[in-house]
């Protein structure tokens, strides 16, 4: 999963949006750094990270990529699973059309901002007003976005070329993601994540 999907999933769970999205900027144990809610947060978002990864589907998909691109798999199926959950968002979410959450999630952020780590506040400096979550239904920002990744760290240069595992292999990544987002969706509102 990534921004997208976490911040869905955490509002579902009534659980913190912040601790969710600073997460993946946060190394170690979170507790002696921030309020509770926000480590409830920081803890549900490594739960989703590591049910993720042992899903049947999501394992499927990981054995669709090349193998100059399979080490990069992960990242570039955590940002897939945005784009669709973006484009689907109506159908995923019809109370509150997309724009509309992507507001009231950064305003759940903004509070724990400025004492947040450098990376996490230059995320947040585009994040927001680039309209990256709204812009993710777009497949070529989702190119754009892998193409970013690649280029700020070069020892992730195969996510370039992971563009083709995913054109490729569209149609069957979104009917794996229909097998597994409502269930994910159903046991946020359950609190079982």
């Amino acid at each position: 999963m990534n921004f997208l999907a976490h911040l869905h999933l955490a509002h579902l769970a009534d659980s913190s949006l912040a601790g969710n999205l600073l997460a993946d900027f946060v190394r170690g144990n979170p507790e002696e750094h921030y309020a509770p809610e926000v480590v409830s947060g920081i803890h549900m978002h490594r739960r989703v990270d590591v049910m993720t990864d042992k899903l049947p589907q999501v394992r499927t998909a990981l054995g669709w990529f090349r193998p100059e691109t399979r080490r990069v798999a992960p990242i570039t199926l955590d940002v897939m699973w945005d784009h669709f959950l973006s484009r689907h968002w109506q159908t995923l979410s019809p109370d509150q059309p997309l724009a509309d959450f992507v507001g009231y999630a950064r305003r759940q952020v903004a509070p724990i901002l400025p004492a947040s780590p450098a990376g996490f506040q230059e995320l947040n400096d585009h994040l927001w007003p680039e309209r990256w979550l709204e812009r993710y239904r777009e497949m070529d920002f989702i190119r754009r976005v892998l193409g970013g990744m690649a280029n700020r760290r070069p020892r992730l240069g195969a996510l370039h070329d992971s563009w083709q595992d995913l054109d490729s292999h569209y149609p069957a990544l979104e009917e794996l993601f229909w097998q597994f987002y409502p269930q994910m969706m159903a046991r946020a509102q359950a609190r079982e994540l």
